[in-house]
């Protein structure tokens, strides 16, 4: 197995890779710009820099990529978890977990002191793996451009 795989992937039968090279961006773009809410409309060449300029995972039945999920990150403090996306007929199935999971027993992303994300509708999925709703929000301030 190469430093790139997760074990916890291959005893789902899904196999979990960090290395970008993997990624098939035919099956990403689309699934990002067309069917994730949040990213709705994004152009192929923000997905492309985003990817660059992050640490990715991705999820591979067989030969098939079935999701992804990124961390913007410095390795020594802070991470944010982002563009987690399973694809529709693999919902269910333990894959947005596993990504998860994977994400925080990351050796580049464990003793981060703070890991944050956003959602919308999974909750339980992050909860699995330890996340909790913001302690202290009134503390935290967004600049947002539509």
């Amino acid at each position: 197995m190469s430093p790139n795989e997760s074990n916890a992937g291959r005893e789902a039968g899904v196999r979990i890779s960090t290395n970008a090279a993997d990624i098939d961006l035919e099956w990403l773009v689309p699934a990002l710009s067309e069917r994730a809410y949040w990213a709705q409309g994004r152009p192929r060449d923000v997905i492309v820099a985003s990817i660059e300029r992050s640490l990715c995972f991705s999820a591979f039945d067989g030969d098939r990529q079935v999701g992804f999920a990124r961390v913007v990150t410095d390795e020594a403090t802070f991470g944010w978890v982002c563009d987690v996306f399973v694809d529709e007929g693999a919902r269910g199935l333990g894959i947005g977990t596993l990504l998860i999971q994977t994400i925080v027993e990351d050796s580049r992303l464990r003793d981060l002191r703070r890991l944050v994300l956003a959602t919308r509708d999974a909750h339980e999925v992050y909860a699995r793996a330890g996340f909790v709703p913001l302690p202290y929000p009134e503390r935290f301030m967004i600049r947002h451009r539509e």
